[in-house]
């Protein structure tokens, strides 16, 4: 068992006879709030994010069943709506898979590149402003 020294701290007696000084009278002209801002609430109009398509090509090799895949793995489309879209595809050239914000609609793209590409199909997926 360890005894520790006992330490005693010595303040200087308290002199309550002289109250504190009185505060500064405020300066005719000026009000109180000197130094204070006041700023008013600006409400911000935010613009919402502009929307892109995501469209599939035609080409002469890619499979229809791959297109069909592609349209319900990665843009959630029933098998009756990718069908419609694929022959849409097919029959004009191009079609929209889905329309995203920019950096939803870009990683779309790409996903569904490499997957062409790691199943040997040339098919074709761009964006373009909705």
């Amino acid at each position: 068992m360890s005894v520790y020294p006992a330490v005693y701290l010595v303040l200087p007696p308290r002199n309550h006879s002289t109250p504190p000084p009185p505060a500064p009278p405020p300066k005719p002209g000026r009000d109180e709030g000197e130094g204070a801002v006041v700023v008013e609430r600006q409400t911000q109009k935010t613009e919402p994010p502009r929307l892109y398509q995501v469209l599939l090509l035609n080409d002469d090799f890619t499979p229809m069943e791959f297109v069909v895949m592609v349209l319900q793995e990665f843009f959630r489309h029933d098998l009756d709506t990718a069908t419609q879209i694929m022959l849409k595809i097919h029959h004009e050239g191009r079609g929209v898979c889905g329309v995203f914000t920019k950096d939803v609609a870009a990683t779309k793209v790409e996903l569904v590149l490499a997957a062409s590409r790691r199943a040997g199909h040339p098919l074709q997926c761009i964006m373009e402003a909705a």
